[in-house]
């Protein structure tokens, strides 16, 4: 195992970003930069052997800054949506930057991930990043210390080992943004990729993509991928909550959360037999669809169409704040959050 640093380029103000890259026995390679704390490529082998990215995204500063839509980010400090573009602790309300249709908090209005992060490689086979988020950004109280590790094994598992401590109560919320396609970045549509999730529930949503407080069973419903299926069988399947966003892009709930890792969700691509499983010990994953990807130039200058790239986002529940019946993700000053995401790649038949 190794790890390599070079410098990946520079921001517009003149700060250096660097790329780390960890090679383990098999060949399987991973490159992280320190803009964003960003997961850019992720090479792992097919049914034939062949090495192939199997991340959507861009191979220069300019695509990451220009035309990224969270292309293998970090983001937080709360990632997805908060309603309203506020919140309260302790009956004070914080108003965020609502920078989503004027009225929703996206992203954290994209703190985390125009960020550069300060970063080491902490042994042959990891890399952590760190950033300090100031208090009262985009709306947010406290100032964060936010840790990202990355970790690849010789089994082919990456690790994503997450920490963060405030010294205001608020709220903590980390996900890696990461669009996968299992049969290489520039093999097109992932429609014919096969999924399973193991949520009985997903948190619907209104015309604004935020969850209504409900839980809603996904059972004879388009959203049940407790067997596995087609992305593409039902994703244009004439319902409320599909036409809301155009595809996938909701919060399912894993069974069984407990606050240990558990088996999320796994995705197989009978072309390449490439097969990725998720596990985390978070209540929830967003499973995005790329509906939204308009074809803007990414690696090798190729389009990055529609549904080219799906996520699998591990998180606490979108708009928790604002839901009281929601699991919580409210910590009080040193109070630490933590959480870990597992990606085990193989081949299937």
């Amino acid at each position: 195992m190794s790890v390599n640093v070079s410098v990946f380029g520079k921001t517009a103000d003149g700060k250096t970003v660097e790329e780390y890259t960890i090679i383990n026995k098999n060949g399987t390679k991973v490159s992280v930069i320190t803009y964003g704390a960003t997961l850019k490529n992720i090479f792992v082998r097919d049914k034939n052997n062949k090495l192939d990215d199997i991340l959507v995204g861009f191979d220069d500063m300019d695509g990451f800054i220009n035309r990224s839509d969270y292309q293998g980010v970090i983001v937080g400090p709360y990632a997805n949506r908060i309603g309203g573009a506020s919140f309260s602790v302790d009956g004070k309300e914080y108003k965020l930057t609502a920078n989503e249709k004027g009225v929703t908090c996206l992203h954290s209005a994209g703190e985390f991930n125009t960020a550069v992060w300060n970063g080491a490689a902490t042994s042959d086979n990891s890399v952590k990043l760190t950033y300090r988020s100031p208090d009262g950004l985009n709306g947010f109280p406290g100032n964060i210390d936010a840790c990202v590790t990355y970790i690849l094994t010789d089994d082919d598992e990456l690790k994503l080992e997450y920490k963060a401590v405030s010294d205001k109560k608020t709220v903590i919320n980390l996900t890696n943004h990461a669009y996968f396609n299992l049969g290489g970045f520039d093999s097109g549509s992932v429609l014919d990729h096969i999924v399973s999730i193991n949520a009985d529930y997903i948190t619907p949503v209104d015309e604004y993509s935020i969850p209504t407080g409900e839980l809603a069973a996904v059972e004879n419903t388009p959203f049940d991928f407790k067997k596995c299926k087609r992305i593409g069988d039902e994703i244009d399947f004439d319902c409320e909550q599909l036409n809301f966003t155009g595809g996938y892009d909701h919060n399912f709930c894993i069974n069984g959360y407990n606050g240990k890792l558990k088996a999320a969700a796994s995705v197989f691509d009978p072309r390449s037999g490439r097969k990725m499983d998720v596990y985390t010990d978070l209540p929830g994953i967003q499973f995005y669809t790329g509906n939204f990807l308009k074809g803007d130039l990414g690696k090798d200058n190729k389009p990055i169409e529609k549904r080219s790239g799906f996520c699998l986002e591990t998180q606490f529940f979108p708009d928790t704040p604002n839901k009281p019946n929601f699991i919580q993700c409210t910590f009080a000053p040193g109070q630490e959050y933590t959480s870990e995401t597992v990606f085990k790649f193989y081949t299937a038949k």
